[in-house]
């Protein structure tokens, strides 16, 4: 809940600060004591032909406010609203990101008879779940329902969700034919998730050198790196993603990660998250649209001040180039002010090879000088010698790769106060259930 507060304050004043609104607001039923369609029925008479929300539905999963419940059945549910699709869309990648979910894809677009569906698959320790949205239908003001949406949900032990086929025409009968679903309340039974943290199916670490290893496998089990549709290489028959160490990460991929790993890491500190941009917020950058699928990421280090762009002053950087490949000092320039949490101070290249010793220092952009020389301060825990070990040669402009990348990601902090992802997945698994009470026992003598 204090996740999902924070999503409000962010967003507030926009289409999905409004819808996240409604989701927690108190229902004008339970104010007036009226029911929540036509007429009241007396409130111990139940009403044999409502849906209503399966049992074993997970508390954890958002369902979207106001969206009228069509179908249900144990691992499946089906609502309709008025709303349109992209709100739909934009108010779940808000409040999974918001409250810690793995985004295992984002939205997809797939064609179908009626309209084309989007599909975003999330998971939350060993729960996963697929949202498919209808879309391209445009909304009706004498008219509701004009929305699809199917939630699937399974504690899955690695195999990918199947998405609901929303094409078919007598998936979602029609909202005029459809009685009047019954809301849940907060009497109904929920389930807990369980604590154990997911973990990516990468079968290729190993191809990545052998002291980065350990970095990439705390990360991908603490669901940080996730690698777009056209990015990664799945086999089919066993479920297996590549996640290709030593190729060269993109501007984008990075920024994706970025976000990803200080959120996760800093899960409990939400001073410290950073805040994903609103699908409503100016563009930053000419090239990184509302559009664009990691737009939030993107736009939100921009508007943090933590990247270049014209919102820091930089009236030049006008492009994001989110497919260019990520060069050393952009590594290091986006980084390190997430350990210091503080302004970077000024640098010159004589400090920097007094410190680091690099004979390469002078090739170092001004901005990015400032973070090399920070992170020198970090000791044995900064970002460069995990990165390179001991070296004389920074080779500023050498692209990174993804496994290098990584290591950079694994540990937040400065001059000893930090937090590691393999901390924070520790964290993460650790049994979320209330403290047992106390047994009162006698007060043992001063000998025992």
């Amino acid at each position: 809940m204090g996740s999902l507060a924070i999503s409000l304050t962010s967003c507030a004043n926009t289409p999905t600060g409004e819808a996240l609104q409604r989701l927690v607001a108190a229902d004008p039923a339970l104010k007036d004591g009226s029911g929540s369609f036509g007429t009241p029925s007396p409130s111990n008479s139940p009403q044999p032909n409502a849906v209503k929300i399966p049992a074993d539905f997970p508390s954890d999963i958002p369902i979207y406010p106001e969206a009228q419940l069509q179908s249900a059945q144990s691992g499946e549910a089906r609502w309709t609203t008025a709303d349109p699709s992209n709100l739909v869309q934009n108010f779940y990648q808000k409040v999974f990101q918001s409250n810690n979910w793995e985004i295992v894809n984002q939205p997809a677009e797939t064609a179908g008879s009626n309209a084309p569906t989007n599909t975003l698959v999330a998971r939350k320790n060993n729960l996963r779940v697929t949202v498919s949205i209808q879309t391209g239908l445009v909304p009706d003001a004498t008219a509701t329902g004009t929305t699809q949406l199917a939630i699937q949900y399974n504690r899955d032990s690695g195999e990918s969700a199947r998405a609901p086929d929303l094409a078919r025409p007598s998936v979602f009968p029609s909202p005029t034919n459809t009685q009047s679903p019954a809301l849940p309340t907060a009497s109904e039974p929920t389930t807990s998730p369980t604590s154990s943290a997911g973990t990516s199916a990468f079968t290729d670490i190993n191809k990545a050198p052998q002291e980065l290893r350990p970095y990439i496998a705390d990360l991908a089990a603490l669901g940080v790196l996730n690698i777009n549709a056209t990015g990664s290489k799945s086999n089919s028959a066993t479920s297996a993603v590549l996640f290709e160490p030593n190729k060269p990460i993109s501007r984008r991929e990075y920024a994706r990660w970025l976000v990803a790993a200080n959120n996760q890491i800093h899960a409990n500190n939400p001073g410290k998250l950073i805040r994903l941009a609103s699908a409503t917020s100016q563009p930053a950058f000419q090239d990184v649209p509302r559009t664009d699928p990691d737009f939030a990421a993107i736009q939100g280090l921009a508007e943090a001040g933590l990247i270049p762009s014209p919102l820091t002053g930089d009236a030049i950087a006008v492009l994001f180039r989110p497919g260019n490949q990520l060069t050393r000092e952009n590594l290091i320039l986006w980084k390190v002010p997430l350990d210091t949490r503080q302004n970077l101070p000024n640098a010159s290249v004589d400090a920097v090879k007094q410190t680091w010793g690099f004979q390469d220092a002078g090739k170092i952009e001004p901005k990015a000088l400032r973070a090399v020389l920070v992170d020198f301060q970090n000791a044995e825990s900064s970002n460069i010698r995990r990165l390179l070990g001991y070296t004389t040669l920074f080779q500023p402009k050498k692209p990174v790769t993804r496994a290098e990348a990584a290591a950079v990601l694994w540990y937040f902090g400065s001059q000893g106060e930090g937090v590691s992802a393999k901390e924070a997945l520790q964290l993460q698994r650790q049994p979320s259930q209330p403290s047992p009470t106390p047994e009162v026992t006698p007060s043992p003598s001063p000998s025992q």
